[in-house]
């Protein structure tokens, strides 16, 4: 079998010499110019755009709106001059369409990312979504947890223990561990946050945030996660909502760390 290897070279053609094709299938947003455009300026205009001899566009629509987001005038092209009309409308929709036929390895896909994020890459420029990333992070390939697995291949569910009748630490209890002091107390009671300070004042303060939301180990953010709507709905305890994080904060202040606290 023979294919035709239709471009000779790569052309730079101004801009307002490429017309785009008015019956366009392919629908190309704010959001996703944006991400060409970011792209574009981060690798170079790697892919030319395929043109017909009388410049109307066969591909590379998105690049050519994202070109003139950042002020290019030029665009480089390749002449698809051995299509026939029909060809030319057939291949738009097969240009675009076959793309999206493949599939992601999620595995080899995890790994990619984590180690561009290793690198502190910004991961913006790969073209995925925050939520994307965040589940794609996050992501185990099956039989890497830590759970056994039972008959039938299911994960028996977890038993967690009833606390002891008589347990050895009691509300109120003060150890003392060396040069460090450890109290079974409430983090919100001004008194308790004395008692445990003994009159002294850290200068760093070390805190988990965010507080009220409800989230395990299984479905933590890994990145740029937003959680501010989620503030005293979806912790277990909501009735006390953002009450108990301001309770937390003002004996933090007033009892615990002082006025410069990192």
């Amino acid at each position: 079998m023979t294919l035709s290897f239709a471009p000779e070279r790569i052309e730079m053609w101004p801009l307002s010499k490429l017309q785009p094709y008015a019956k366009n299938a392919k629908v190309h947003g704010a959001d996703q110019v944006a991400k060409i455009a970011a792209s574009m300026a981060e690798f170079g205009w790697t892919v030319p755009c395929l043109v017909g001899d009388d410049g109307e566009l066969i591909a590379g629509h998105g690049r050519v709106l994202a070109a003139a987001q950042l002020g290019l005038k030029e665009a480089p092209v390749i002449v698809l001059g051995h299509l026939t009309e029909a060809q030319r409308r057939a291949y738009r929709l097969a240009d675009n369409k076959l793309t999206e036929l493949g599939d992601w390895n999620e595995a080899v896909l995890s790994a990619e990312l984590q180690d561009l994020l290793a690198d502190d890459y910004d991961l913006s420029l790969v073209g995925f979504s925050d939520g994307e990333l965040d589940k794609l992070l996050a992501f185990v390939p099956e039989g890497d947890g830590e759970e056994e697995v039972g008959a039938g291949g299911s994960v028996p569910p977890v038993t967690i223990p009833e606390p002891p009748r008589n347990p050895v630490s009691r509300t109120g209890d003060l150890w003392i561990l060396g040069d460090h002091r450890l109290l079974c107390g409430d983090s919100t009671n001004h008194e308790d946050v004395r008692r445990l300070m003994n009159g002294e004042r850290a200068v760093l303060f070390a805190t988990d945030p965010p507080y009220l939301v409800d989230y395990d180990g299984s479905n933590h953010p890994t990145r740029n996660k937003d959680w501010s709507q989620s503030y005293g709905v979806t912790w277990d305890d909501s009735s006390q909502g953002a009450e108990l994080y301001d309770d937390f904060i003002a004996a933090a202040v007033a009892e615990a760390i002082t006025e410069d606290a990192a």
